[in-house]
């Protein structure tokens, strides 16, 4: 069963609050916290914990990108 999070549990997962660094895109939430690229929780302009969905567009790659990483749960 996959898990429920609200804005403010994923807020925490932001590399600061917490170990764990998590993003939000389309209502799914991907645990990023090994990846080299989002370390300290921030990804060039991007920051951890939050809901990506609107700023993809503006990323030199497409949304292929969420299937390295696990997904843990769904924003609620």
């Amino acid at each position: 069963m996959i898990k429920e999070f609200t804005k403010s549990q994923l807020a925490l997962r932001n590399g600061q609050d917490r170990e764990e660094i998590w993003v939000a895109y389309k209502g799914k939430i991907y645990d990023v916290t090994d990846s080299r690229l989002w370390r300290n929780g921030t990804h060039y302009e991007h920051w951890a914990g939050q809901d990506l969905t609107d700023e993809l567009p503006d990323a030199p790659h497409t949304d292929k990108v969420f299937e390295r990483f696990n997904q843990i749960g769904v924003l609620v």
